[in-house]
């Protein structure tokens, strides 16, 4: 069982696809577990938001993202015009962080799904004192919504591509993009923002399409 749950699709452990189709069938056939997921952090109003955790969080994706972007192409411009090699940004590691950041957190997640989906985010629902309906992960909707899946969830575990690229110490940097991936989240849920699903959705998204993106570009063919 072991041996087959390691054998890979497109480079990706079949453990992995097989995780992300599980829980979104779960998500699927019990969809009140997203209403009970929020529920926790709902009195009235989503109480956490405005909370300098949801704030930190929710305003730091687009510096994080864009400073570690910005940064590795300044980085493969001086070492093209020094002819110096600082942290071995090269052509491969410019396209592969380009492509990573456009197709996961770009085309799949904001272009396709958000914008297609139309679900209807936590705080804009009936149960949570909005006026919208309730609708499922994976469900196509009529509600005008973006909350399937989470924009802000994606391009924070967009990060774990940079943490592939490290030549030292590489697990723990991995670990610590896939955290502050999963403090992200937390904090869109706690203020109302996207469904427990959402952002696994995400999660699972970038994962798969870093790893794909990565086994292709960055590994060496025998």
């Amino acid at each position: 069982m072991v041996t087959i749950l390691t054998k890979k699709i497109l480079n990706v452990s079949l453990f992995i696809w097989l995780s992300f189709f599980i829980i979104s069938f779960i998500f699927i056939l019990f969809p009140d577990i997203d209403i009970a997921f929020s529920s926790l952090f709902y009195d009235g109003g989503f109480y956490l938001k405005g909370s300098l955790y949801e704030v930190f969080f929710y305003k730091s994706v687009p510096i994080v993202v864009s400073t570690l972007a910005v940064g590795s192409i300044v980085l493969y411009t001086y070492n093209k015009i020094t002819k110096h090699n600082i942290l071995s940004i090269d052509n491969r590691k410019i396209l592969y962080i380009v492509l990573v950041l456009a197709l996961a957190p770009g085309l799949i997640v904001n272009a396709t799904f958000k914008e297609n989906w139309g679900r209807a985010r936590p705080a804009e629902i009936k149960q949570f004192g909005g006026d919208k309906t309730f609708t499922p992960a994976f469900v196509l909707s009529d509600q005008k919504g973006n909350s399937f899946s989470s924009g802000h969830g994606s391009a924070a575990f967009s990060v774990l591509g940079f943490a592939l690229l490290a030549r030292k110490r590489r697990e723990l940097w991995i670990a610590l993009a896939l955290s502050y991936g999963v403090a992200v989240s937390f904090a869109r849920i706690i203020g109302g923002g996207h469904f427990l699903s959402d952002n696994i959705t995400s999660f699972f998204v970038v994962y798969i399409t870093t790893h794909i993106l990565y086994t292709y570009i960055m590994e060496p063919k025998q």
